[in-house]
């Protein structure tokens, strides 16, 4: 049985008078997934977030949640989505259980079925020395807490979180990070971020977007792949070192040796070459029949920050 498709979103473009601030942004996610939205400031994360969620309808095109047309079906498409806006709409001169207790009335949620999710979604944000503290009193990183336990609180099928880490501190950050791994499973989330380590430590696919425009989607490791013209091999040889350099630039398909002095006659190289797995047979064959030790080898994928700033920077900049 296939898995359902949470997020549908069908060539949407928003314009802000004559400016288009997404242009035919097109993409689908499925239940359990966790989708990275990855994108300089400006380039339409916030746009298309806020689309998806009912807050503002697209100029054209179509977007449904857990198959509820976004526009024409709103309030149901509603209530199968938690949000949680990069600045989050909390009532600082309320405590966290009032806040949460009014954020589920809202939701149409009643007497115990509320009290029963407050008590799950302290829990599970550890919120619990904070549930009778005022929100105003509380870190950045604990309000965020809050703003993702409204998001959770009537159980969504779907979770939007716009930038969630920005602006609080590092162990708050790593903190954050784990709870939003956590949610998913049963749940879809699209996150969106400008932050880099962010997507590849949580998401398992990724859409980049520039000027409004996806200009990639996939996992951060097919991206390299695709991305990566050569291939950056590692190894880690105990042989004299220039001798190993030599050997190495000898290789047909080698562009580039660069390495380093591990001592005790060690030495640990990086090898640009052409793409292929005969490469890396050759890089053994040639120190193994040398009499040297092959201590390590490894492929080394391009890093997300590389494959964004391919994408995301002209030529011209």
């Amino acid at each position: 049985m296939s898995t359902p498709v949470m997020i549908e979103a069908s060539h949407l473009t928003k314009y802000y008078g004559d400016f288009p601030a997404i242009t035919d942004v097109s993409f689908s996610a499925q239940k359990g997934e966790i989708l990275g939205f990855l994108g300089p400031n400006a380039a339409g994360k916030t746009t298309t977030m806020r689309i998806l969620t009912g807050f503002m309808p697209p100029s054209s095109g179509a977007a449904s949640i857990a198959g509820y047309d976004v526009v024409t079906e709103s309030l149901e498409a509603r209530r199968h989505v938690g949000y949680l806006p990069e600045t989050v709409p909390l009532y600082t001169d309320m405590m966290v259980k009032d806040y949460l207790h009014f954020m589920g009335t809202i939701r149409g949620m009643e007497g115990k079925a509320i009290q029963r999710r407050i008590s799950d979604v302290i829990q599970i944000c550890r919120l619990e020395e904070y549930y009778k503290a005022h929100i105003a009193k509380l870190s950045k990183g604990f309000r965020q807490r809050v703003g993702v336990a409204q998001a959770i609180l009537h159980e969504p099928e779907v979770l939007v979180l716009d930038e969630p880490t920005v602006g609080i501190d590092p162990i708050q950050v790593v903190e954050t990070r784990q709870l939003i791994k956590s949610l998913g499973g049963e749940r879809t989330i699209i996150l969106s971020t400008h932050i880099l380590p962010e997507v590849s430590m949580i998401c398992q696919r990724v859409i980049i977007i520039h000027e409004g425009e996806i200009v990639a989607m996939d996992t951060p490791q097919a991206l390299a792949e695709r991305l990566q013209g050569a291939e950056r091999i590692q190894l880690e040889v105990a042989g004299p070192m220039g001798q190993v350099v030599r050997t190495l630039r000898a290789i047909p398909g080698v562009q580039d040796v660069t390495f380093t002095d591990l001592g005790d006659r060690r030495s640990a190289y990086s090898v640009i070459s052409r793409r292929g797995d005969e490469m890396r047979a050759n890089l053994a064959k040639a120190v193994v029949e040398q009499g040297w030790g092959l201590l390590r080898l490894e492929t080394v994928s391009m890093s997300l920050e590389e494959i964004f700033l391919r994408l995301t920077t002209t030529e011209e900049a």
